[in-house]
């Protein structure tokens, strides 16, 4: 009998195949006595060792198929694998309880995962999900049992999982995983950002896809809607295979886009960069026909290691990332750490609210060491492209001033040693907190460009933390409010002759793109994959047309009434 099932829809595409239950055996622990300690913990050192071998290849084959930012994550638990305040308890608890490496493993484990559960924070609930991840690959080779290898699969499946560890996701091989769908998880989750990555169908949060489908039962994943189909009848397999079509023809359509510059119908150009983390990223940017990049993250030089980056490297990489941009502007954000993105070896005191405290641009001004570092590497690598460079989190007129005035200073010390500086690098600002969308007008007068960052101006307008299910119904991109600040922020940098990007996830949504089009927004910014839709719904849109109804958009007073009159009247979904 055939089944629909609903979750959440995490990546595009239609996959139908035969179902494949990617079962991990029982991991059952017994607590035995243990009389040579010393063997014990070797038989745990043994363990340990195999399993970060068996995490290199897989950081490896991440490496090559998803890109060095995707690699970050095994590299991340290579690094739990080496903490000594993971690894000294379990050994502490072998030699003086004398019990076995399973039982103290398990034991210490779990205290750990359920103590990062209990965090009201993403990041650190992620590592809930790491330490899970790698203590199951040892604990396996403790008990002797072999884990279930995705890179085995030799024939065409959709995965059906209780959820997908990152390990498990990067084994999965596109030729034969056509898609997949997973009991738990949400658009955010490192596996859905892979299978996004890969352009592998993924519908995620069904809660029920274990427990209603069988090994072998055909299985379509509609990663459009965000549905499951199982067991169809040939007439629901035949209306898929022509909704699969269809979506590829669009593709196809899209492509023809790459190559074009992103104009309204009405000839209004507007720019469609991408946001990045690597240079490895700037090869989708520009398959995907980027103009620019509107973000790099530099974090990720910092994240899945054991100290700072040298300026050295980071002149590396900003100076590859400017030279395959070919002159395409590049806009770099400095180094945004704090909130959900730590760095264990800055050894930063724990605060009760991480997403209002020490992080972006206020742990840059203090720690001007590491800050200085930062910018002189991309002051050198200015020469070799179009480099603008970009503050976060900045919530005082104050704190912008401070570190422009630092950045100046670096640059007149560069050219005192005489090396090469631009004279052409635009300095601006994310407008990510309230204070600074509200005073934009002040702000413009002194940055040269603003690029806006929903994510956080969403959650710290509305007092919503994203990350936080109960509230997740607060997190409204298109809420009235919101809007209002965005056009704040838009007309104070015309007034001034400036430009205004946006580098949140709202760059790229087809119901925000239209209105964001009438505020006169210059720059979007969005996920690579993400850019010739836009692209094609852009030239289909007048801008002149929009501009009669954002005075209706703005004075509505729910996010309901907007997203009901923009689909209505741009003939969305």
């Amino acid at each position: 009998m055939t089944n629909e099932i609903l979750g959440i829809a995490a990546s595009s595409g239609i996959a139908i195949a035969k179902a494949f239950r990617l079962e991990n055996p029982e991991l059952t622990v017994e607590k035995t006595a243990v009389t040579d300690t010393n063997a014990e913990a070797e038989r745990f050192e043994q363990a340990l060792a195999q399993s970060k071998s068996e995490l290199e290849v897989i950081k490896e084959h991440a490496r090559k198929e998803l890109g060095e930012d995707k690699a970050e994550i095994f590299a991340a638990h290579l690094l739990v694998l080496s903490d000594p305040e993971l690894i000294n308890p379990i050994k502490d608890k072998i030699t003086s309880e004398q019990v076995n490496a399973e039982f103290a493993l398990n034991e210490v484990a779990t205290m750990f995962v359920h103590m990062f559960e209990s965090m009201d924070n993403e990041y650190m609930k992620e590592r809930a999900a790491d330490i899970r991840d790698v203590t199951k690959r040892v604990l396996a080779h403790l008990l002797g049992v072999t884990i279930a290898n995705p890179s085995m699969i030799s024939e065409e499946v959709v995965i059906i999982a209780e959820d997908l560890t990152p390990s498990d996701t990067a084994q999965l091989n596109r030729k034969y995983v056509k898609g997949f769908t997973t009991d738990i998880g949400g658009r955010t989750s490192h596996s859905a950002i892979m299978a996004r990555s890969m352009e592998i169908p993924a519908v995620v949060g069904t809660k029920t896809v274990t427990a209603d489908i069988k090994n072998g039962a055909l299985v379509i994943v509609d990663g459009l809607d965000g549905k499951v189909i199982v067991n169809p009848t040939e007439d629901i397999v035949k209306a898929y295979e022509d909704k699969k079509a269809a979506y590829e023809a669009q593709k196809a359509e899209w492509a023809k886009l790459v190559n074009e510059k992103t104009v309204s119908a009405d000839n209004y150009h507007v720019e469609l960069a991408a946001n990045i983390g690597t240079p490895e990223d700037v090869k989708g940017v520009l398959e995907n026909g980027g103009e620019g990049v509107g973000l790099y993250r530099t974090e990720f030089l910092y994240m899945g290691r054991d100290t700072l980056p040298t300026e050295e490297e980071q002149f590396t990489a900003y100076k590859t990332v400017l030279e395959r941009m070919e002159g395409k502007p590049v806009v770099v954000r400095t180094l945004d750490i704090g909130g959900d993105k730590e760095l264990p070896y800055l050894d930063l005191p724990k605060e009760m609210n991480p997403f209002l405290g020490f992080r972006a641009i206020r742990l840059c001004l203090e720690m001007q060491d590491m800050f200085r570092t930062q910018l002189r590497a991309l002051l050198r690598a200015s020469v070799h492209g179009n480099l603008k460079i970009m503050f976060p989190m900045i919530a005082t007129l104050d704190e912008f001033r401070q570190a422009k005035a630092i950045l100046m200073e670096e640059k007149e010390k560069l050219q005192a040693e005489g090396v090469a500086v631009s004279d052409n690098i635009e300095v601006g600002m994310m407008v990510e907190i309230p204070s600074s969308a509200v005073m934009a007008d002040l702000f413009a007068k002194e940055v040269d460009f603003f690029s806006i960052g929903t994510n956080d101006l969403i959650q710290y307008t509305l007092a919503a933390d994203r990350m936080n299910e109960r509230v997740s119904y607060l997190y409204q991109p298109y809420n009235p409010a919101i809007l209002r600040l965005i056009k704040n922020v838009i007309d104070a940098a015309h007034k001034e002759g400036k430009w205004a990007g946006m580098c949140g996830e709202m760059a790229g949504d087809e119901i925000a793109i239209p209105i964001l089009l009438g505020l006169g927004l210059d720059e979007f910014s969005m996920s690579a994959t993400s850019i010739l839709k836009a692209r094609s719904q852009i030239r289909h849109l007048s801008k002149v047309e929009i501009e009669k109804y954002v005075d209706q958009v703005l004075s509505m007073p729910t996010t309901e009434e907007v997203v009901a009159f923009v689909k209505q009247t741009f003939h969305i979904g």
